[in-house]
């Protein structure tokens, strides 16, 4: 076994406020930084914004950071379009290099994807789709034999099957510290979408669900991007939120709506979602399409089998029944209480200290 105390962890991520990523790497550089002798964190920009140059600027650096080979772990977050960690780190021999992919099972999905194709949507798209069978192969061929880490069991699975040389382990992704709201049953008859608007994430059919649910529960919606959304009649669009305005906006719901699905051509990704530990965070039950890692809950969810009719009906049934929604919100506080950063990353230094 050996004594992190004695080994440098130089942990490659986004840099802070750089997507969910980013904010997760704060909260885990922060978790593991007691247990080494010390954490270098080498913070590089989101996905596209980096050219071939820089790539290789980083990769120059990174390898800098590596003075003793016997005494230092890199660990880097991989991410979709994140070419940054890919390269930097591919053949970086002589030292344990350990990964979290954060949309398994693909490393990056897109490795060509730097700052030139970053705003060539369809080049992008022609270079990679057509030779996504290819792509897989070059991120098997960096991946080898290194730990991989999924953020959840179908995560970790998928990683399994699609990287057979490496080791690919489950761990969970944290509830981050928030504060302490009122009883969801307590809380105003409304329910709500929260995140970044992108496709699949199910906002393109708050019409639909609008149109579903009971008029007597409120929707609201918040996230960056939603004060773009096109205006829907008896929905409330927040717009981005943070601090106080967060806690407000969780403290107005009953239960976070997760209508998401399918939302790539090039197959399915099993993510973990960020949106969820921040409704478990607010002590907020959960109503989710079952979609990808969205089947997995160890409670505090209800998973509907269905469309977005069905995900109405179950979100009317949870958010009107009281002892129900009270059960749930129980639920959600184990999980909360179970998902601390502290607790979870001993996933990651039991298998640093192999």
């Amino acid at each position: 076994m050996v004594n992190l105390s004695d080994v440098r962890l130089v942990y490659v991520a986004p840099r802070s406020g750089v997507g969910g990523v980013g904010d997760y790497a704060d909260d885990f550089a922060d978790a593991v930084r007691p247990y080494f002798r010390e954490v270098l964190e080498y913070r590089h920009d989101g996905p596209g914004g980096d050219s071939v140059r820089d790539i290789l600027a980083h990769r120059r650096a990174i390898r800098a950071l590596v003075d003793d080979p016997e005494r230092t772990i890199v660990h880097c977050e991989l991410s979709g379009g994140s070419v940054v960690p890919f390269w930097a780190t591919s053949n970086l021999s002589g030292v344990d290099v350990t990964a979290t992919v954060h949309d398994p099972p693909g490393l990056v999905w897109w490795p060509a994807r730097t700052k030139f194709l970053a705003g060539r949507k369809l080049l992008n798209h022609g270079l990679h789709y057509p030779l996504r069978f290819l792509w897989r192969r070059l991120e098997r061929a960096v991946a080898g034999e290194r730990t991989l880490f999924a953020l959840t069991k179908t995560g970790a699975s998928s990683l399994a099957a699609a990287y057979p040389e490496a080791s690919a382990k489950a761990s969970t992704l944290f509830v981050p510290a928030r504060p302490d709201l009122t009883p969801a049953e307590e809380r105003p008859l409304a329910v709500g979408l929260f995140g970044l608007v992108y496709r699949g994430k199910g906002f393109d059919q708050i019409q639909q669900f609008r149109d579903r649910l009971p008029r007597d529960i409120a929707i609201r919606v918040a996230g960056r991007g939603t004060e773009d959304l096109p205006p829907v009649d008896g929905v409330e669009i927040v717009g981005e939120v943070n601090g106080t305005d967060e806690d407000a906006f969780f403290a107005s719901i009953r239960a976070l709506v997760v209508p998401y699905g399918r939302r790539t051509i090039y197959g399915d990704a099993f993510p973990a979602s960020s949106v969820v530990t921040r409704a478990i965070a607010y002590q907020t039950p959960i109503v989710a399409m079952k979609y990808g890692a969205l089947a997995e809950s160890d409670g505090g969810a209800v998973v509907v089998d269905g469309d977005i009719e069905a995900i109405a009906d179950a979100t009317a049934a949870v958010v009107t029944d009281t002892k129900a929604l009270s059960t749930l919100r129980r639920e959600v506080e184990a999980v909360r209480q179970a998902n601390t950063p502290e607790l979870v990353v001993e996933d990651f230094l039991s298998e640093w200290r192999k």
